[in-house]
């Protein structure tokens, strides 16, 4: 089990296509998910809270899901936000391929679901959204951030949504730490045992470009 996990590159465990009702921008609808991705049974729950936490998304630009699973936080994106360019970031192969099949039953044409390394590499965010993998471990998952966060744009919005008990305390204490100067770190609200942390890029971050 330990080479096969929601963030395996190539999941070896049967796919086990399945079909889950679940709410999207206000909206039930019934989407795909499969084994071998995270939280393939239901809406996790920390997504959940993130979802209802987090101010709507900008109109357009480019968005971010960072670590985005089947989708349903690049979805709910690409739904409020149609003008927008969201960018639907992870490992799994599969876990793509479940957000480019979704993202298409639900009529959305501007979901972007690719490898870190497909992502152009002058792209920035207008908000970053992201519910994201702390089981890779802390060295990961500090680099994961660390690569990602400085992309938004000036006076962009990052929001984190992390378990109390799987160190979101700490992971703040990090993110300030780490995003100082430049950035302000906030715990922006608190839900069934979740914190949602916002990054905020500050306008003027040591000279460097939107």
């Amino acid at each position: 089990m330990a080479s096969d996990h929601y963030f395996s590159t190539a999941p070896a465990s049967p796919e086990k296509l399945r079909r889950i009702r679940v709410p999207i921008a206000g909206r039930d609808v019934t989407l795909s998910t499969a084994g071998g991705t995270f939280s393939p049974d239901r809406l996790d729950v920390g997504t959940a809270v993130l979802l209802g936490s987090t101010p709507a998304p900008p109109a357009d630009g480019d968005l971010l899901d960072l670590g985005c699973g089947w989708g349903p936080i690049a979805l709910t994106m690409a739904t409020l936000s149609p003008a927008a360019t969201v960018w639907a970031v992870d490992v799994n192969e599969r876990a793509l391929g479940l957000v480019r099949r979704n993202a298409e039953e639900l009529g959305l044409h501007n979901v972007r679901a690719v490898t870190a390394d497909q992502v152009p590499s002058e792209i920035r965010f207008r908000t970053i959204w992201s519910n994201p993998p702390i089981r890779v471990g802390k060295n990961e998952l500090h680099g994961l951030l660390e690569t990602w966060i400085p992309r938004l744009e000036a006076s962009a919005d990052a929001w984190l949504v992390v378990q109390r008990n799987l160190g979101s305390d700490s992971l703040q204490r990090w993110l300030a730490t780490v995003f100082d100067p430049g950035y302000t770190v906030q715990r922006a609200a608190t839900g069934k045992g979740y914190r949602v942390l916002k990054v905020h890029k500050r306008a003027a971050s040591q000279g460097e470009a939107a």
